[in-house]
């Protein structure tokens, strides 16, 4: 006989004190602290507990008693379901001063180095229709609230174009309206949904792992140039061809119309063939006069705006006077190397992503620039003390990881090369604040300037500058 769960308390009136990692709040409950999504300082409210352990438990808000003063009404009418932008509810200046509060922690908490003062945080321009990159996925089982299955009502429609629900991979949430991207994305997102079904296209069954609709990727680039990448579940092509045609009859202004058919289990496409359409097979970035090419697979920073704030950042830091020989490590599409090469003698970039590092090349051909070069593989295999003695030894180097940070051996040859200084951008604080503490024995931290890419999220990018110690 299974063991009985045991219930859970429900805990009233409890006051929310403070906001805490992954976008969480905090309240404290007899000395136990306690995580709530969705809650704001000064919330006066009644919890369900949903997980206890020994130091800690986390609970979601059953009801407001008391709003704080400085909660605000969420624009998303599904706030508190997607997860997406966890801090809508919470003014766009009280966000940023968490997020410089974030970076500060890390880097006195974690990295327990010497640090200057942090710069203010760079807040983004446009806090709505910032993204220039969405992917929504099709599911013929859509998630139903607590609300709608309470409600006793039946639900014959399950179809959905949406987002994951946090933690649930099968979960797809139907989405009316995305504020993140131009609204562009949510009238062609809608117009996929009302074809297919009109027409009787099945939707994705993601645990069958069948079905015609599977994902759509909108791309708007700063340009106006826009991509849509539809990708299918099967390979029915009298299906597909006539959606294709009544993208490109009904939506003139997508310039690169593509298509995937993946009949492999996860979604990812880095591995799939990508016919295209209509249109060229990439939409083009600028900044500063260079114009950067994006295909499908491509990595670029997915709000445009601050993307060229957070460059001119580190190019600042880097110093560059014309005759320095700079390493890009994990350079991605090239965007960083090929912005700051005008200011350097040479750039080489290095990246795990064959397909990225061939965008990169492009992007310097593109805009005739000869003082690239651009390698493809693991980090910690391509940049050996073998490949510094034969490329040179570097005078600056800029390194902008994934949120792991770097890797160890990576660090121990950054170390053995010594630049003179070294560019550290980071979309995690923490694994940042990890490697400072690494790199300390010879550098010192000399300037932080943290920038906030992404509105209504606590992720937050940060840009260090250290300088080899005398």
């Amino acid at each position: 006989m299974a063991r009985r769960r045991k219930e859970l308390p429900q805990i009233k009136a409890v006051e929310i004190t403070d906001v805490a990692a992954e976008g969480n709040s905090i309240a404290r409950v007899n000395d136990m602290v306690v995580f709530i999504p969705y809650g704001a300082p000064g919330d006066i409210v009644d919890i369900k507990v949903d997980k206890k352990k020994k130091s800690y438990a986390e609970a979601h808000i059953e009801k407001i008693i008391t709003p704080s003063p400085i909660r605000i009404e969420p624009r998303c009418e599904h706030f508190g379901t997607c997860g997406g932008c966890r801090w809508q509810h919470l003014p766009y200046e009280f966000q940023l001063k968490c997020k410089q509060q974030q970076v500060k922690d890390a880097l006195e908490r974690i990295a327990k180095v010497n640090i200057p003062e942090i710069s203010p945080i760079l807040g983004s321009k446009n806090i709505w229709e910032y993204r220039n990159k969405m992917e929504y996925t099709f599911s013929n089982k859509c998630w139903l609230t607590y609300e709608q299955m309470r409600s006793g009502e039946e639900f014959p429609d399950r179809n959905a174009a949406g987002f994951h629900i946090p933690g649930a991979f099968d979960k797809v949430l139907d989405i009316k309206k995305c504020h993140l991207q131009d609204d562009f994305g949510n009238r062609l997102r809608l117009f996929v949904k009302d074809y297919d079904k009109q027409h009787g296209y099945s939707f994705y069954d993601l645990r069958a792992q069948q079905g015609l609709l599977r994902t759509l990727m909108i791309r708007i680039s700063s340009t106006g140039e826009i991509m849509a990448v539809m990708v299918f579940g099967e390979n029915n092509m009298q299906h597909i061809v006539p959606l294709l045609e009544a993208i490109k009859d009904n939506f003139p202004q997508i310039t690169s119309l593509q298509y995937v058919i993946n009949l492999k289990v996860n979604d990812t496409i880095s591995d799939q063939e990508i016919a295209t359409f209509y249109g060229k097979p990439y939409i083009e970035e600028e900044m500063e006069g260079l114009r950067f090419r994006i295909s499908p697979k491509s990595f670029y920073q997915t709000n445009s705006l601050q993307a060229y704030e957070l460059y001119k950042v580190a190019r600042n830091y880097a110093e560059l006077t014309g005759d320095e020989l700079v390493y890009d490590l994990y350079t991605g599409t090239g965007t960083i190397a090929n912005f700051i090469s005008r200011q350097a003698k040479k750039v080489i970039g290095i990246e795990y992503v064959p397909e990225a590092i061939e965008d990169a090349k492009l992007n310097s051909a593109v805009n005739n620039i000869d003082n690239t070069l651009f390698f493809a593989g693991d980090m910690k295999d391509v940049l050996t003390d073998e490949f510094v003695e034969q490329h040179g030894h570097p005078d600056v180097m800029i390194v902008d990881p994934p949120r792991a940070g770097m890797h160890q051996n990576v660090v121990d040859v950054i170390l053995k090369a010594a630049p003179g200084r070294i560019v550290y951008v980071s979309c995690n604080p923490s694994t940042q604040a990890r490697d400072l503490a690494l790199l300390d024995g010879k550098y010192r931290v000399d300037a932080i300037q943290p920038v906030d890419m992404f509105p209504h999220t606590h992720h937050v990018e940060n840009v260090v500058k250290l300088t080899l110690k005398a």
